[in-house]
């Protein structure tokens, strides 16, 4: 049974994973305004992706016998100065979830919460994914400048990504 702190705080986390998707389908609606479909479906992967996450955390918290609390979501921010500010972004927001997922856990231990330790413990490994993928198109656009030719050979590459719905063996958390 999730405290009542507990409960408040995955429904705040809960929060933050759609406002994830919303930052994401921001960031790539942006991408296609600017012709850079790549970047864009990027994006917009990375948007079903934090939407999963958080239909995790809504499946979770129904399981373990909590209330869902659906709250408002802000408005993302919807322009940037160019691709590598929205990726400095995106690690900046990245961190941000790492520190609060990393604080449930800390929630968690201190209230000898183990059935929630366990389901934060796939969250803490994907933000080390996250931060690390976030870096790596960092360098790659530090790299590349405003260099047109390198910019269309990431967003090429960048355009390569496809969602991979949660398989029912990974599904479970």
């Amino acid at each position: 049974m999730l405290s009542e702190k507990m409960l408040e705080e995955l429904n705040l986390q809960l929060n933050r994973e759609l406002y994830s998707g919303y930052l994401y389908l921001s960031m790539s609606a942006y991408f296609s305004s600017k012709g850079m479909p790549g970047f864009a479906n990027w994006m917009r992967v990375q948007a079903q992706e934090e939407l999963t996450h958080a239909m995790k955390f809504f499946d979770y918290i129904l399981k373990s016998g909590g209330s869902v609390k659906v709250l408002p979501i802000d408005a993302p921010p919807t322009d940037w100065a160019n691709p590598l500010e929205v990726f400095q972004e995106t690690l900046r927001h990245e961190q941000k979830v790492t520190s609060h997922i990393n604080n449930l856990m800390d929630l968690a231990i201190s209230q000898k919460d183990h059935a929630t330790g366990n389901f934060l413990q796939w969250f803490i490994s994907e933000q080390v994914e996250e931060e690390e993928n976030d870096r790596n198109i960092l360098d790659r656009l530090s790299l590349a400048g405003e260099e047109r030719g390198l910019l269309f050979i990431l967003d090429q590459e960048l355009g390569k990504r496809v969602f991979v719905a949660p398989t029912q063996e990974n599904k479970e958390v």
